[in-house]
């Protein structure tokens, strides 16, 4: 037992082994993705029996693909729906201009049906009320047309 020294002296740890027995790290980049296959490509998936590739942030189907839309179908379609959207666009308008004349025309029949001071009562009364439904009918007509927008 020494006085001033220390009993407690540990053994030598062995010398580790080399950190890599491979010698990859020691390759280019290049290579070394090649080896390793670190080249992924543009990610692609299977959703439904139809192959979609993402490229340049959005998700694409690939062309050729058996149970797909092909890209010349999806844009042929995409054409003939704007062409519907814009005939239902235009048709719309007409419905509405139609309407705008047939209230028109109802307001013009009431005013001369008013300014006939010749007519018989029952007879104005029996124009006037059919006036007034032909007037309610081209309002709800309108209404209907304007929820559907």
């Amino acid at each position: 037992m020494p006085l001033f020294g220390n009993t407690f002296s540990p053994k030598k740890t062995p010398p580790r082994k080399s950190a890599s027995l491979s010698n990859l790290h020691n390759l280019d980049r290049s290579t070394r993705e090649v080896e390793l296959g670190l080249d992924y490509g543009t990610p692609t998936m299977n959703l439904a029996g139809q192959n979609l590739k993402f490229e340049n942030g959005h998700w694409i189907a690939e062309a050729g693909i058996s149970g797909g839309v092909d890209q010349r179908e999806a844009l042929r379609l995409r054409k003939r729906n704007q062409q519907l959207e814009e005939e239902n666009s235009l048709l719309q308008m007409k419905v509405d201009i139609l309407l705008d004349m047939g209230l028109v025309l109802a307001h013009e029949r009431e005013r001369v049906l008013l300014s006939q001071e010749s007519t018989t009562q029952e007879g104005y009364s029996e124009t006037t009320a059919e006036f007034q439904i032909m007037k309610k009918e081209l309002n709800e007509l309108k209404s209907v047309n304007r929820r559907r927008k």
